[in-house]
């Protein structure tokens, strides 16, 4: 008893006959996170799509090198490694099927690889030039999100709206365990919970919002158990265990398209590079931290388990790298090309409709364009 009911200032009535009382223990996550490899759970695992996230992380793990290596270089603006969270971007693609959507942020980027958009048009946007870089609809793919947690409502859009057409589509979004600090987080989860719209929620939990720790944004015993607030159930699982990832978002997709609403995954995992290039992560975490996390590294321990299982040899290992080589060699192709920009496409997808100023607009820069180009053809002609 409360000091106030004590005191007689306060006495709970029950809920009225229309207020649906709920048990939340079935929401509630387990107290650790759930893991497959190494346990007794991998020797019941499909071995093909071991081997399929197995060629992917290889994949992933290249290309975040060498999208690190084009920031240096200058042909990115910016790259927010994904490295150590390879396993769940890859995971939460294969998850999927064809007809669903996905809505990743911006470090998501495997995820969006693994989804099949081309390594080069995902990383368009990080590029600087106009756009998202690819066609949301042809892959069923949101553009990266920069902002914190804002793709998280237009999942839950899309999922009720594609449940009201009748569209058997479930919508997976992705965030940092920073984007659930966010009022949008809030919001769509609440929304997704009344209205028992089919969409999972992935949190990657990696440590720090850029050099924020978890322990510095919430109380909660962990992110996963946020979701009993909603009335969704909560699950917590190793997010460098690929085959775990895989399951558990799976299971939380099958769960969603039957009508069960939505799912709050909590994934822990580790960012073992900087927040982007332009980060010094060493100002708030210890070499000891980040190598004790190395040592759960995705990648290895799924290559562990193949291998101790008998399901890869080292002409497996090389055909994988092979593969992620090729695709690392054909990104740097074409990103050290030198785009071709139109400055006429400025004013293309500003309005369904073209306004009578940007018409204005557009006339006036086709104007300076020709004189500029008529200038430079006079100045041509009299050197000759």
């Amino acid at each position: 008893m409360t000091v106030l009911e004590q005191r007689g200032a306060y006495r709970p009535s029950p809920p009225p006959a229309w207020q649906p009382r709920m048990d939340p223990a079935p929401l509630l996550p387990d107290a650790e996170p759930y893991r497959v490899l190494g346990t007794e759970a991998a020797a019941k695992t499909d071995p093909d799509l071991l081997r399929r996230l197995y060629a992917q992380l290889v994949r992933g793990r290249r290309y975040n090198t060498q999208a690190t290596a084009l920031t240096k270089q200058g042909r990115l603006a910016v790259y927010p490694s994904s490295t150590g969270q390879e396993a769940c971007q890859v995971a939460a693609a294969l998850a999927l099927d064809e007809r669903d959507w996905l809505f990743p942020s911006y470090r998501d980027t495997l995820a969006v690889v693994a989804r099949g958009v081309d390594p080069v048009e995902a990383l368009t946007l990080l590029r600087g030039d106009w756009h998202s870089g690819y066609d949301p609809h042809t892959h069923r793919v949101a553009p990266l999100s920069t902002p914190l947690a804002t793709q998280l409502p237009h999942a839950v859009g899309l999922a009720h709206a594609a449940r009201l057409k009748g569209d058997d589509v479930v919508a997976l979004a992705l965030v940092g365990d920073g984007g659930t600090s966010e009022g949008d987080f809030h919001e769509a989860l609440n929304f997704a919970a009344v209205w028992q719209a089919p969409v999972v929620f992935l949190v990657q939990n990696n440590g720090f919002a850029i050099s924020v720790p978890l322990a510095k944004q919430t109380a909660a015993p962990s992110l996963a158990h946020k979701a009993v607030g909603y009335g969704m159930p909560g699950r917590l699982v190793d997010g460098n265990d690929a085959a775990a990832v895989h399951e558990v978002l799976s299971d939380a997709v099958r769960h969603a398209r039957a009508g069960g609403g939505p799912t709050l995954v909590e994934a822990v995992t580790y960012r073992i590079d900087a927040h982007t290039n332009a980060d010094d992560a060493t100002r708030y975490r210890g070499d000891t931290e980040v190598a004790d996390w190395r040592a759960h590294d995705p990648l290895q321990l799924l290559e562990d388990e193949l291998t101790a299982r008998g399901l890869l040899d080292e002409a497996g290992r090389e055909a994988a790298r092979q593969d992620a080589e090729e695709m690392a060699a054909d990104l740097r192709t074409r990103m050290n090309r030198e785009p071709e920009l139109d400055p006429m496409t400025l004013f293309d997808h500003v309005y369904a409709e073209t306004t009578a100023q940007l018409r204005e607009q557009r006339a006036l820069l086709r104007a300076e364009l020709d004189a500029e180009q008529e200038q430079h053809g006079e100045r041509e002609g009299g050197t000759r």
